[in-house]
């Protein structure tokens, strides 16, 4: 972990996930997220006791575990609060919800267990009127459910999963969604603000994110199409998911099935409300289908 200095109330430790720290006086800092593990959570209390300052609060964009997994450590060792938006905040307290929400019900121990899908609890309070003066909320949804994003005074805007980098698209295929729609209005919305810094949770600080989004955006329409194209003909949603292993060459596992499955529904719900798939249900399997085929690109600006 590295801390470095962008503004001259702004930091960031540059980490797996990137972590933000705002000073709001000689003493006291703001954290924006906290990593992926309790050793991620000490190791930024180190660096903050190295400068001889002490976190005033914490501030999660959003309750992935990989964002929230050093809540517990530091509210332990500091009293600090955390503070998150919508119902973020249910999941950070009930860290269940994450994978329950990827099973689609009970969730088996094999998610359980697994610290990138389930963070240990903290407490946690809404953030409206907990805002110190010089940062400023607002949302970036889409990635997951009521995330946000941190300006401030600086002029440096901490963007969470709202942008992926282009090293992580090219490894991983697919990155985690939420809503399709939202994500493609989130992605216009930043193409629209002008700060000093940019600071995604996942890619490296940069004073310019406009070929970011693009790579961001063309992911989600290569996407949007490749389901197009399996669903040609009436498919189940099983059979989607293996095409889609097949093509971007993933290994399928228990994990992967359960991330890459709810991504994989809400690309289906998306094409869906935009009347481009609609299912049927034979021998009791429910299959999705192409409606129309078209060149467009959904991602509608016009709408936004």
């Amino acid at each position: 972990m590295e801390l470095v200095k962008v503004g001259e109330k702004t930091y960031y430790i540059k980490n797996r996930t990137n972590i933000g720290i705002y000073q709001i006086n000689e003493t006291e800092v703001y954290l924006i997220d906290t990593g992926n593990d309790k050793e991620a959570g000490k190791k930024i209390l180190k660096i903050i006791e190295e400068q001889g300052w002490q976190v005033r609060a914490i501030i999660n964009t959003h309750s992935h575990a990989d964002h929230i997994g050093g809540n517990q450590v530091i509210q332990e060792k500091t009293g600090c609060n955390i503070y998150a938006y919508g119902i973020e905040k249910a999941f950070i307290e009930n860290p269940i919800l994450e994978p329950i929400y990827l099973s689609g019900g009970y969730p088996s121990q094999i998610l359980q267990e697994n610290k990138f899908f389930m963070a240990q609890p903290s407490k946690v309070e809404t953030i409206e009127n907990h805002l110190p003066e010089g940062l400023e909320i607002f949302e970036l949804k889409g990635h997951f459910i009521d995330m946000i994003g941190i300006k401030t005074s600086d002029d440096v805007y901490f963007l969470a999963d709202g942008l992926m980098s282009e090293e992580l698209i090219e490894k991983h295929k697919i990155f985690f969604l939420y809503d399709v729609q939202e994500l493609l209005s989130t992605l216009n919305q930043l193409e629209t603000i002008r700060g000093k810094w940019y600071i995604p949770s996942h890619a490296m600080a940069s004073n310019d994110i406009q070929y970011l989004i693009q790579k961001n955006r063309a992911k989600v329409q290569e996407i949007i199409q490749l389901i197009l194209k399996i669903c040609e003909q009436p498919t189940t949603f099983e059979q989607i998911l293996k095409e889609v292993f097949s093509q971007y060459q993933i290994e399928m596992n228990e994990y992967q099935h359960a991330l890459i499955g709810s991504i994989i529904k809400c690309y289906l719900n998306y094409l869906r409300e935009q009347n481009k798939i609609e299912v049927k249900f034979e021998d009791n399997q429910m299959k999705y289908f192409v409606v129309s085929m078209g060149t467009e690109i959904f991602d509608n600006r016009d709408k936004n």
